[in-house]
């Protein structure tokens, strides 16, 4: 596949480690040096260039600046006509670390606000519930326990691509519903935030467990 970063902080370097071998990558962002700087990084195959390359490039774009940037990044990648039919991974948590809640939209999630924005785009929530620290893990595994990314989106065909990218990671890929559910994944997200600042280890993850199946005998 082919994969658009916007932005290129930890979490996009994180992602981008994990999926490079498999799909080819471009960089995008305002700052072209730290673009730059991060793709070279990756490897010599994976290009760089504006938010709006980025979009151009990738048939997934993944929304990787800071929350309160997204509708800015989005404007600069061309708005809804230059993203009409892309999918857009949304890896972001609206949190106020003033008091560790997440933010409503009118009652809506960030990923559902962004889905209005960009109405013929097909938005995705998934990797939003971990420091970047997790996503370098080699795999993600706590307690022997794969970690599972519960994921959301209203296209099927969008949300088996993600899918794809979350076992990429060596991670179990989760799928919880329709992109309301956004409005769940959010705020479970800020509790770990809130550990974290807290003093909690980086590491520190809310993972779905199950037991195993054994057989009971009489």
């Amino acid at each position: 596949m082919k994969i658009g970063f916007i932005g290129y902080g930890s979490m996009a370097e994180a992602l981008a480690s994990k999926w490079v071998a498999k799909h080819s990558l471009f960089i995008g962002g305002r700052n072209i040096e730290k673009a730059e700087n991060l793709a070279k990084k990756l490897g010599k195959d994976v290009e760089f260039g504006s938010e709006k390359e980025a979009a151009t490039f990738g048939e997934i774009v993944v929304l990787a600046t800071r929350h309160e940037a997204v509708f800015e990044a989005i404007d600069a990648a061309g708005g809804s006509d230059a993203l009409t039919g892309k999918v857009l991974l949304d890896i972001n948590n609206p949190v106020d670390t003033s008091d560790f809640l997440a933010k409503s939209y009118d009652g809506v999630s960030l990923s559902e606000e962004i889905a209005k924005v960009v109405p013929h785009a097909h938005v995705v929530k998934a990797f939003n519930m971990c420091q970047a620290s997790v996503w370098q893990m080699n795999p993600p595994v706590f307690d022997a326990r794969p970690l599972v990314v519960m994921y959301c989106g209203d296209n099927e065909q969008a949300k088996q691509q993600i899918a794809i990218l979350i076992e990429d990671v060596g991670c179990e890929a989760k799928d919880i519903g329709d992109l309301k559910y956004a409005r769940m994944l959010e705020p479970a997200a800020a509790i770990v935030i809130k550990l974290l600042f807290s003093g909690h280890d980086p590491f520190t993850v809310l993972n779905l467990i199950q037991p195993e199946i054994k057989s009971i005998q009489n």
